[in-house]
């Protein structure tokens, strides 16, 4: 069982599980109907971007001080404006579809490049991490975050480049940044990601994280 300390924040609502894999993510392949939300050939009956999300999902990131916006705007609103999404493996097109529908940001992490004690909270000083193979660099500050033992790892705007899935990949950490204001729409954001994992057969194990405050 995974835990995660939630600290205090006024807007989060956030839903995350585990997700264990038969096979590394290089032999598992994407399943068709995945293939097709992704490519917005067909729109999925069971959830919708609804009304208020995204202005929710800005104040959210704005609470602690964060600036929602050009290339920090948070990762759902890139999905949104990027066609032709590109298929990179089974767990992250599943994030994507999930996230690119319901208007959500979601991280999706490999779970043995992470080390407990685990927590979500506001970055509060300067700091920042990698978030792609170039060396480029998100500055934190102010920004909702999950931390490891090393510090933060995952974001609503870009995971870290340190604990994004590979090939190797068996175990996933699957986060929903949620917020309060559209609850109903994170409750169904969340049973539309477990719908979509249902697609592959190579998963053994799911799991809900459990949150501590």
């Amino acid at each position: 069982m995974t835990t995660v300390r939630l600290a205090h924040h006024e807007k989060l609502l956030a839903r995350a599980f585990t997700c264990e894999y038969s096979l590394p993510l290089q032999e598992v392949a994407t399943p068709t109907q995945v293939l097709t939300w992704l490519a917005r050939t067909q729109v999925p009956a069971s959830i919708q971007n609804g009304d208020g999300v995204r202005t929710a999902v800005r104040a959210l990131l704005r609470w602690g001080g964060f600036k929602p916006s050009g290339r920090s705007k948070p990762a759902s609103e890139y999905l949104d404006k990027t066609e032709n999404l590109p298929s990179i493996n089974a767990a992250v097109d599943a994030c994507n579809v999930v996230s690119l529908y319901s208007g959500f940001p979601i991280s999706v992490i490999d779970l043995d490049l992470i080390s407990a004690p685990y927590r979500v909270e506001v970055v509060a000083e300067k700091t920042s991490y990698i978030f792609n193979p170039s060396g480029q660099e998100l500055d934190l500050k102010g920004l909702i975050c999950l931390w490891d033992s090393h510090g933060p790892c995952a974001s609503p705007v870009k995971d870290s480049q340190r604990s994004k899935t590979h090939g190797q990949t068996r175990r996933t950490l699957c986060l929903i940044w949620g917020s309060q204001e559209v609850a109903g729409q994170v409750e169904d954001a969340l049973q539309f990601y477990y719908q979509v994992l249902s697609h592959q057969p190579e998963i053994c194990n799911l799991s809900p994280v459990t949150w501590e405050n």
